[in-house]
């Protein structure tokens, strides 16, 4: 049954009222999303067998969400990844942010969107159920330039697929650069590591980094290394080979370079379960993608429905520009500065299936 849905989430322990918004097509899929960092708390949908099951890890209650340890499901603002050493330079002026992740920035610093609560808005459109989040973010905040209006629109399509579409405009110029952090297991949420999973990337190059996961500013070929996704393959066939990429972050957590940047959307990425015969195809007009094996996942939230979460066990693909590229402006990368009064607008689509 087709419909959308709102209720109560809960209320955090310093009184803030979060709400839960559920959109649900004919195929009896279904996903949910709270105001809180504009989260993405579940998605329901088939195995090979016709069987149910939530495919993305996250939390039952708004405390935990406030706190989000591993950033589960959040709306990532206004810079996702990392800038380093948590500066950089805009026409001329130096802008110093907060430093969270060594003497780095990561994912905007201390004063993340996963405590903010943004305006949600339910909307039936010619593609599907959407909800809609919006935010005001003042100039200064987080350290960036600009009053930015931002929002994301999450929408469930009848052939199965979440579309998240970004919108966003400053006053100056700025930066912006959001994702979604949501992680992914097409064997169920807290079902197990990912090793098994089966992914293919259309990716020839990567951005190799230091130990801080810093890019060191070049573009390495996959070919002969961990990272050649080009061909299906597990996640966990080299997961933990003798690479020092790979070893400085004890996984993937790189971003990879996708091919045919044209501006338009492609298909990047396509994840299957062999088990469950669930799979998930990434399309997103982004130049590059965040491969995240959540080598770095807590349990210090409990999940839903009581899940121990450990390292392993849910991937992310984080469409974006590259890591630290507004610290690249003498390169070719593409970048994530935008003028006062122009428009940011990207998509990125999550479409599930099972193999046929």
């Amino acid at each position: 049954m087709m419909g959308m849905s709102s209720r109560s989430f809960g209320t955090t322990k310093d009184g803030t009222e979060v709400t839960e918004y559920t959109l649900t097509n004919a195929n009896g899929t279904s996903c949910s999303f709270i105001d809180m960092g504009a989260a993405w708390v579940t998605m329901n949908v088939k195995d090979k067998n016709g069987v149910f099951a939530d495919v993305v890890m996250g939390y039952d209650n708004p405390d935990a969400y406030f706190m989000n340890p591993t950033s589960c499901g959040e709306c990532v603002g206004r810079n996702a990844n990392r800038i380093a050493h948590a500066k950089f330079t805009l026409e001329g002026k130096e802008y110093q942010l907060g430093k969270n992740n060594n003497d780095n920035n990561l994912h905007s610093g201390p004063d993340k969107w996963f405590t903010h609560v943004f305006k949600g808005e339910l909307q039936e459109t010619a593609e599907g159920s959407s909800v809609r989040f919006t935010k005001f973010s003042k100039d200064g905040e987080q350290g960036f330039p600009g009053n930015l209006e931002f929002a994301v629109t999450y929408t469930l399509t009848e052939d199965d697929a979440l579309k998240i579409e970004y919108e966003a405009c400053a006053d100056q110029t700025t930066i912006i650069n959001p994702t979604n952090h949501a992680y992914f297991n097409l064997a169920g949420d807290g079902s197990g590591d990912v090793f098994g999973h089966v992914l293919c990337m259309n990716a020839d190059r990567f951005t190799p980094t230091d130990e801080y996961s810093i890019p060191y500013g070049e573009l390495w070929d996959v070919a002969g290394t961990p990272f050649d996704f080009r061909e299906p393959k597990t996640i966990g066939r080299d997961i933990k080979a003798d690479y020092e990429q790979l070893q400085f972050v004890g996984g993937y957590d790189h971003n990879m370079v996708l091919n045919d940047q044209d501006g338009t959307v492609r298909l990047a990425a396509v994840f299957t379960d062999p088990e469950s015969g669930r799979t998930m195809q990434v399309f997103t007009d982004l130049p590059g993608m965040q491969l995240y094996t959540g080598n770095n996942i807590k349990n210090t939230c409990v999940g839903k429905n009581g899940a121990d979460y450990q390292p392993w066990m849910g991937v992310c693909f984080e469409t974006q520009y590259y890591p630290d590229a507004m610290n690249h402006q003498d390169t070719d990368w593409p970048q994530p500065i935008f003028k006062a009064g122009e428009k940011y607008h990207s998509v990125t689509i999550y479409k599930f299936g099972v193999v046929e």
